[in-house]
């Protein structure tokens, strides 16, 4: 890769063509703590938020007192679904809630571009002139993947369009994620360990 510029591969490995990098890309400075901030988001808001746990008032039993408050010897108990009862209630146990963080669509396409940023200054980027495949074996990605010896590393597939052959090729190989351009986000742009994007999608994103 020239300075300034960005080779082009076919999935066969072989350079055809380079493309210069955008200004805007190239004069893009990487804000850790935004990143930071949207991959927490992200993260928290694939969380259910569906644990819960029952007090001793939704507890079944325990509706009456287990024996008189005096003269037993034993300690005074009101109910027998108290905390400290075997079966009993829990204490400040967890209730159904939301963990999603609202952020400003502005602020996540811009954390997705410093993503892709600092892919391209660790080399981690490579722009295909296509991505696609002539049949829904697993083999014909396996093929891609081995062109580039990426065989069992995180690979992030990135096209406008996901072509249903490459979708069903691709569904059994461990590692591997294949997102339309339309639904990436900057936790899987960054755990990944090479990403492929298409010469579209690179260009679409930089405009």
């Amino acid at each position: 890769m020239a300075e300034n510029k960005i080779d082009i591969f076919g999935i066969d490995g072989k350079k055809v063509s380079e493309i210069d990098i955008p200004e805007n890309c190239k004069n893009l400075e990487i804000n850790i703590p935004l990143l930071h901030e949207v991959v927490t988001a992200y993260l928290s808001n694939q969380r259910a938020g569906t644990s819960s746990t029952k007090t001793r008032g939704e507890v079944s039993g325990g509706g009456h007192k287990p024996w008189r408050q005096k003269h037993t010897g034993r300690a005074r108990q009101g109910s027998i679904r108290s905390p400290l009862w075997r079966k009993g209630g829990i204490v400040f146990g967890p209730k159904p809630k939301s963990w999603r963080i609202e952020l400003p669509d502005k602020k996540i396409k811009k954390a997705v571009k410093m993503a892709i940023k600092s892919k391209i200054d660790s080399n981690e980027l490579l722009v295909l002139k296509e991505i696609k495949v002539s049949s829904k074996k697993t083999k014909e990605v396996k093929k891609i993947l081995d062109t580039f010896e990426l065989d069992g590393k995180k690979v992030l597939m990135i096209d406008k369009k996901i072509d249903e052959n490459l979708k069903l090729a691709g569904r059994n190989i461990e590692n591997l994620k294949i997102l339309p351009l339309n639904s990436i986000n900057t936790y899987e742009i960054l755990r990944a360990n090479k990403i492929f994007i298409t010469e579209d999608c690179f260009k679409e994103l930089w405009k």
